[in-house]
């Protein structure tokens, strides 16, 4: 029955893919992978067999695969550039003492060579014929021994050699909370080639780009560990830790020192998980009878904060679905792992030995990761803006739905960020290659918190009714599949009649910034003349609210001309005015208030604070 299932839902979705679009293509991948894990030395071996299917016009004749492992290595491209970025991940540094000062010296520089992470590469062979095999640090560079052609497929398969390293970011052993194995990135996965060609960027700490794909994999491991990952458990009743069937009692055999786990994970682009004896192991099912699985050390001291965050991330799992569509699978793993919280195909590996308020943020915003990135498959290095920053928009409106008292803006602490990164001079374009930024600082701002705003404004921009159906239509019409910036300014386009080219470009292509103000308001003849001024490079369409001395309140709206869109009025329970359009070329707007300035108490431009307005003093004109 699980089977028909997951062909049925393989079968699905490439159908959906096909009917979308009769031009777009992406690459698949078919993975098999056999691996057994020596605990004692943090040492493991495997083999992997990967059918790929080139479904692009291209011929080719190199294929990459990524190794992330060696990252972790004395020398490797992210010790040097832990080494040369101004301000390092404190979670990847040692603080020491040079000279009587303190310094952050790079914990990967000082690994040995048992606590270094390696993956070695064996046996490269294509349809059973020797292809020639090169490890350029964390990239393997393959030299097919036959081309691809367009349309066709081939079978690869390698004998691989891995270490996992002490943990320092991400993936690794023994982590602060004391998580015996994270495997993140662990094993040999192939490089995304696309319109734009082969995606092979070395790891430097950055997040990643995959392959659609399936996973068939087999872990075998000590008995005692417990598991938690991507995918779906074909041997429960043989395996128990949790994951048995109801009733169901798992015996071992006396002799049996190791357990292999099998997991089918389809439809995904990436296979994690995670491995500790002091596991514990609750399922609680979710909406649409999805199981969500929650794995953490047996701590007396965190033990109840986990207990409390089951039945809310029920509901977060909820709010998503009707916020964005429905999460498509049957499983999510919330595992305590990692070093932090980073998103991976049906889990998160995260911290968990902080507070409830912390791991609930933490689960909240990893789960919205399933949708921006793990359906709807963005370029995370070279669009990071679009999966974290996406996340944290929705992370935002749903942790706001479950406060107790709600936010009438719940984005203003991204607003206060975002300004902050342009008061600092250190913004870069949200166009810049995730590694390519000069700062960690400006990366994260860019990303999470201006890629955020990304769609707050949005919805200032188009209407908030507008945004709601751009974000499921968006969903609907690229899940599975790889979207770009485009894609999402073109969904807009489409479900609003606005056009939007000039914010995708503004926004995300320039540093360009949005300032307007109240330039003069003067009286003429029982009318107050309002001059508006546009002082900052960005054009914005314009709401504007005066607050009369008599205590009532009227509207204007102010369109941008280049968006030929009028937007709804956000409040009907207040009189609007519709004003002429304000092309971007004229700096100044002059428009009449049929009252006298007598009568005029305070004039606001965007009340909601919705938009990214840099200079927020010239925005309101008080007649005190």
């Amino acid at each position: 029955m699980r089977k028909l299932l997951l062909l049925s839902f393989i079968t699905l979705n490439f159908s959906v893919l096909l009917a979308q679009s009769s031009t777009y293509w992406q690459q698949h991948v078919d993975y098999k992978m056999d691996v057994t894990m020596d605990v004692k030395n943090y040492q493991y071996k495997g083999k992997q067999e990967l059918v790929y299917t080139n479904n692009s016009p291209d011929t080719l004749k190199k294929v990459y695969y990524h190794l992330f492992n060696n990252a972790f290595q004395p020398g490797s491209e992210m010790d040097a550039r832990i080494q040369s970025i101004k301000d390092p991940d404190a979670r990847m540094v040692n603080k020491i003492k040079v000279d009587g000062k303190e310094v952050k010296e790079s914990r990967i520089k000082t690994l040995k060579p048992n606590e270094i992470g390696y993956l070695k590469i064996a046996n490269f062979k294509q349809d059973g014929i020797v292809a020639s095999a090169k490890t350029v640090g964390t990239i393997l560079e393959v030299t097919l021994a036959r081309p691809i052609l367009p349309n066709s497929k081939t079978t690869f398969t390698l004998d691989f050699d891995g270490q996992v390293p002490v943990q320092i970011r991400r993936s690794g052993r023994n982590n602060v909370e004391g998580i015996e194995l994270s495997m993140a990135q662990w094993y040999p996965k192939i490089a995304e080639f696309d319109f734009e060609g082969w995606h092979a960027d070395p790891y430097i700490a950055r997040e990643f780009q995959g392959v659609w794909g399936n996973f068939d994999v087999n872990i075998t491991i000590d008995k005692d560990y417990t598991l938690g990952g991507s995918g779906y458990l074909q041997n429960q009743n043989q395996i128990g830790h949790g994951y048995q069937d109801a009733g169901v009692t798992v015996v071992y055999p006396k002799k049996t020192k190791t357990l292999t786990w099998h997991f089918i994970a389809p439809m995904v682009h990436d296979f994690t998980w995670a491995a500790d004896k002091n596991y514990i192991h609750d399922v609680v099912k979710g909406p649409n009878n999805v199981d969500l699985h929650f794995l953490y050390k047996n701590n007396p001291k965190t033990m109840e904060n986990w207990k409390q965050l089951e039945p809310l991330m029920v509901n977060v799992m909820d709010f998503y679905n009707k916020k964005i569509g429905d999460y498509p699978y049957k499983q999510y793993s919330f595992i305590q792992g990692g070093d932090g919280g980073m998103e991976y195909a049906m889990c998160t590996l995260m911290l968990g030995d902080g507070t409830l308020k912390g791991i609930l943020g933490t689960a909240t915003h990893e789960l919205g990761h399933s949708w921006f990135q793990h359906v709807l498959a963005s370029n995370e290095s070279k669009h990071p803006w679009m999966d974290e920053g996406f996340t944290t928009y929705v992370e935002d409106l749903a942790l706001n739905e479950m406060a107790v008292k709600k936010e009438e803006n719940p984005f203003k602490g991204n607003y206060k960020a975002y300004y902050s990164l342009v008061d600092s001079g250190k913004e870069q374009p949200q166009t810049t290659h995730g590694d390519r930024y000069d700062e960690n600082r400006p990366y994260s701002i860019s990303s999470y918190v201006k890629g955020s705003i990304f769609l707050s404004q949005l919805g200032y921009v188009i209407g908030q009714d507008n945004l709601a159906k751009t974000l499921k239509k968006y969903y609907q019409d690229f899940k599975f599949k790889h979207p770009t910036p485009n894609d999402i300014k073109r969904t807009a386009e489409r479900v609003s009649g606005a056009n939007l080219d000039w914010y995708l470009v503004d926004w995300t292509e320039t540093t360009n910034t949005i300032d307007y103000g109240v330039k003069d308001v003067k009286e003429n003849a029982d009318k107050t003349i309002v001059t508006l001024e546009r002082i900052g490079r960005m054009p914005m369409p314009i709401d504007l609210t005066v607050e009369y001395t008599d205590g009532t309140t009227e509207s204007f709206y102010i369109p941008l001309r280049m968006m030929s869109f009028e937007k709804e009025n956000p409040n009907p329970a207040v009189k609007r005015t519709v004003l002429n359009d304000w092309a971007w070329a004229y700096p100044t707007f002059e428009f009449i208030i049929a009252k006298p300035k007598t009568s005029v108490k305070k004039i606001t431009i965007d009340p909601s604070g919705l938009m990214a307005d840099v200079k927020q003093t010239n925005n309101v004109y008080e007649i005190k």
